[in-house]
């Protein structure tokens, strides 16, 4: 189903496979997904004036803020990207300029665009692919070419036939050999291709990507037509070299002008950013120390979220109806901290749910990438039949919420700590146990962990 048809219900009934509890966020970013259909649903003059509302998300880590942001994304097939504010707090040391992240956003556009059209002539690809690895084997000899003339003094090659029946037989040949080739007969032979070099010019290296952000184009393509395309030969396995021809092929049979104007075209109608650590730039200027640069960074993001022109690579990009998601734990400082103008361009505002025994429970059981479901399909591999009691379950549950409340609450993200210490020694052991079946009940879990949770300073440093 196209995402654009998902009623608001239904965009939550998506987000609810990944991710538990947090029924209000999911809520107001589908709301806010809908309203983008809503939009283009309105004539020229007037959709031109409806702008984006943006969110802002308000909790702890580990909750499900950067979730929901990325599975909206990923639900929509849109451009997404998230960014850490700090980041944009020491410029012209580590830091990065604002721009950066729209940039960014681009990139990720053009990939996404790219792989797209790439993977509809993935057929076209393959063929070629194959003709090539059934001259690279020598399995026909190459076509003799000659030059012929054309107006204004330039020549191009082609083929020359002695008489029509040697044609015939040699494409009869060819024909026979590429279709042993695409059956896989020479997959494990070694061939010898030559394939153009992706490395960047020395001149990209030299500027690094740091110079590449800040210039807002890239040198590759303003002087590349002054350096004639690299070719060097490499040397692999038919089925590995199959796959490199073919990406080479689908590369050429895409049209790159369009793919850029659908990948600008996408950010600007259906891009997501997800700011992130807002809380940490909040706050007024103090005059010393590292507090000096936040409220600068605050109206260093202004325009952007406002909506501005950014001046990327592949050109101007609009960022009037980008969706920003902003988020941060807010335990210091509070949203109000925020310049008012910041603030006016995030007006919806939700506060996520803390999560205890029961949402761990659920969260270890629920969703379609769930962590018991993780670890039992690792374990398979190995030839294990992992199964966990329902009193596990819940004993992994409550140690996770024990460990936030004595330490730092770190949300979902304990339940990592505390799998990874339990199925410590099975996974270690895995390759010994194939064939077995292990059941994981509440008395494992309690051995695995009670040296650890027994020794308070222990149990920080390691769970």
């Amino acid at each position: 189903m196209d995402w654009q048809e998902l009623t608001p219900r239904q965009i939550v009934a998506e987000l609810d496979k990944y991710i538990i509890g947090q029924e209000r966020a999911k809520r107001t970013v589908a709301i806010a997904l809908r309203n983008r259909y809503r939009r283009k649903q309105l004539p020229e003059h007037l959709r031109e004036e409806v702008a984006p509302k943006n969110i802002l998300m308000i909790g702890p880590t580990g909750i499900g803020k950067t979730e929901i942001a990325r599975r909206l994304a990923r639900l929509v097939k849109a451009p997404f990207v998230k960014v850490e504010a700090t980041k944009f707090t020491e410029v012209g040391y580590v830091g990065r300029d604002v721009e950066g992240m729209v940039r960014d956003l681009v990139d990720v556009a053009v990939r996404m665009v790219e792989q797209e059209k790439m993977a509809k002539v993935e057929y076209q690809a393959e063929e070629l692919a194959n003709l090539r690895l059934v001259e690279a084997l020598g399995l026909v000899p190459p076509a003799k070419r000659r030059r012929v003339s054309v107006p204004f003094g330039f020549g191009r090659d082609v083929e020359d036939r002695d008489d029509e029946g040697k044609d015939d037989s040699y494409e009869r040949l060819r024909r026979q050999y590429l279709l042993r080739v695409k059956a896989g007969d020479f997959d494990e032979e070694e061939v010898e291709i030559e394939v153009e070099d992706q490395q960047p010019p020395f001149f990209v290296n030299v500027l690094g990507p740091q110079g590449m952000e800040q210039v807002g184009f890239d040198p590759a393509d303003v002087l590349g037509s002054f350096f004639p395309k690299r070719k060097r030969k490499r040397r692999m396995k038919v089925k590995d070299a199959r796959r490199v021809l073919m990406q080479e092929e689908a590369q050429k049979l895409i049209d790159k002008d369009e793919v850029v104007r659908e990948a600008i075209q996408r950010v600007e109608e259906d891009g997501i950013i997800f700011l992130d650590e807002l809380d940490k730039i909040a706050g007024r200027e103090k005059g010393v120390g590292p507090d000096v640069s936040r409220e600068g960074v605050q109206r260093d993001l202004l325009p952007i979220v406002e909506g501005s022109t950014v001046m990327t690579r592949y050109g101007p990009v609009h960022t009037h109806h980008v969706l920003f998601i902003a988020a941060g734990a807010f335990h210091v400082t509070k949203p109000s901290d925020l310049i008012p103008e910041l603030q006016g361009r995030l007006p919806l505002r939700v506060e996520l749910d803390p999560l205890g025994k029961e949402e761990f429970k659920r969260i270890l059981t629920e969703p379609e990438n769930a962590l018991v479901k993780q670890y039992t399909a690792l374990l398979a591999t190995e030839g294990i039949t992992l199964q966990f009691a329902d009193e596990a379950i819940d004993a992994i549950a409550h140690y996770a919420q024990r460990v936030n409340e004595e330490t730092e609450n770190i949300g979902a993200r304990r339940l990592h700590t505390i799998m990874e210490k339990v199925l410590e020694d099975i996974s270690f052991r895995a390759p010994e146990l194939s064939g077995e079946t292990i059941v994981v009940d509440a008395e494992y879990v309690r051995r695995q962990l009670e040296g650890v949770l027994k020794d308070r300073d222990l149990s920080r440093y390691i769970l």
